[in-house]
């Protein structure tokens, strides 16, 4: 088959994947058809942890053995190792298939072309390579985690186009429409845990849950980073601390934060990480570690503007998601997205690259891995978290 029709099943195999979005942790997302004599005749997606893998499904689907010259087109490099469910180039050789088309290759180091080998020695065909970005790009979280045996620190800002978050009165809502926030809500489906400074708790009073039309609401590990527990200190207690997933937040602060308040929030169930610290900033190097510890492979850091800056002062968020929308406040005492840095020529700036573009209504997002600069310097007089 030509390239065309290589991307065109190939982009039908990721739109199968991307079905699985947010149920097949600690798995990745992975879709599979089968072509024969130019058609798609079986199809089969990863669905949900311990569950049979995206191309034993396409298989089984189709009831009977391919035919010849059968294709079969998967987003990510067949495994080659029995685990749960047993390996899928086993599968395939058995089938009788004799042409594998895939996307990317497997992410962890241990296994990556051992697939491709496999079914190669049993003679057959292997395309590799095929949209190979697009079908990576499924899989930011895993990928990072397999790779790096980290978690995926990731952060996300919504602003106007000169980059404001809130006008001078501070009034925020919304800055971007109903199409960018669903897409926020998406994301936070895939992340398995969401966090936000005191501040943004203390002034928005989020829930910092995935609610999207005709899914149940779905709530991540919620983090919220308070290193002197200001947000406990109030007659009345923030959302994330009394609703009914109050389980699942986690407060990141210091020791810094007096001891009564800890006691306060492990009384109504709320989890509590203490770190050293020689101020109130809780320390992100630490707080990774500890999420690793954790089998947390990822965090969607959701503001504040003093978070958020923080952790790329600190360069610790690791990609970046930045939706604007068409509206300019060209008013400086306007509150900015960032701030705290002192970057005086080009080369000092953060760069985003594998950048990724999404129109969203009338709004936009723009997405990629954070890189920074050889040298960030900090402008004390703008940056103070105390």
């Amino acid at each position: 088959m030509s390239a065309p029709d290589h991307e065109k099943f190939m982009r039908r195999a990721i739109g199968l994947a991307l079905q699985g979005w947010g149920q097949t942790r600690p798995n990745p997302m992975v879709g599979c058809v089968l072509v024969e004599d130019g058609q798609v005749t079986a199809e089969g997606f990863h669905e949900r942890d311990g569950g049979p893998h995206a191309e034993r499904n396409a298989l089984a689907s189709l009831m009977r053995n391919p035919g010849p010259g059968a294709a079969l087109y998967v987003t990510m490099e067949p495994c080659s190792t029995q685990g749960r469910t047993g390996a899928c180039t086993d599968a395939i050789i058995a089938s009788g298939v004799r042409r594998v088309v895939v996307g990317a290759a497997d992410p962890n180091p241990s296994h990556s072309g051992a697939g491709f080998e496999i079914l190669r020695k049993a003679g057959v065909e292997v395309v590799t390579g095929v949209l190979e970005d697009d079908c990576a790009d499924i899989n930011l979280i895993f990928n990072h985690w397999i790779k790096r045996k980290e978690p995926l620190l990731a952060g996300k800002l919504a602003s106007t186009l000169d980059g404001r978050i809130a006008t001078r009165t501070g009034e925020s809502k919304w800055i971007t429409g109903e199409a960018a926030r669903g897409e926020v809500h998406r994301w936070r489906r895939l992340f398995p845990a969401i966090a936000a400074g005191a501040g943004t708790i203390m002034e928005d009073n989020p829930r910092l849950t995935s609610r999207l039309e005709g899914a149940p609401e779905h709530c991540p590990v919620r983090f919220v980073f308070d290193g002197r527990l200001e947000s406990v200190a109030g007659a009345s207690l923030p959302a994330v601390y009394t609703d009914e997933f109050s389980d699942r937040t986690i407060v990141a602060t210091t020791q810094n934060a007096g001891t009564g308040y800890v006691r306060k929030l492990t009384d109504i169930g709320v989890g509590v990480w203490v770190f050293e610290s020689p101020s109130r900033r809780v320390p992100l190097a630490q707080f990774r570690t500890r999420c690793a510890a954790e089998g947390i492979d990822g965090v969607l850091f959701e503001g504040g503007a003093k978070l958020m800056s923080w952790a790329l002062l600190e360069r610790q968020l690791d990609y970046l998601f930045v939706f604007q929308s068409p509206l300019i406040f060209a008013d400086e005492r306007a509150k900015p997205v960032l701030g705290g840095f002192r970057t005086e020529k080009l080369s000092q700036a953060i760069r985003l690259s594998e950048v990724r573009r999404q129109a969203l209504g009338d709004d936009s997002l723009v997405r990629g891995r954070i890189a920074y600069p050889e040298k960030i310097q900090a402008d004390e007089t703008l940056f103070s978290l105390g």
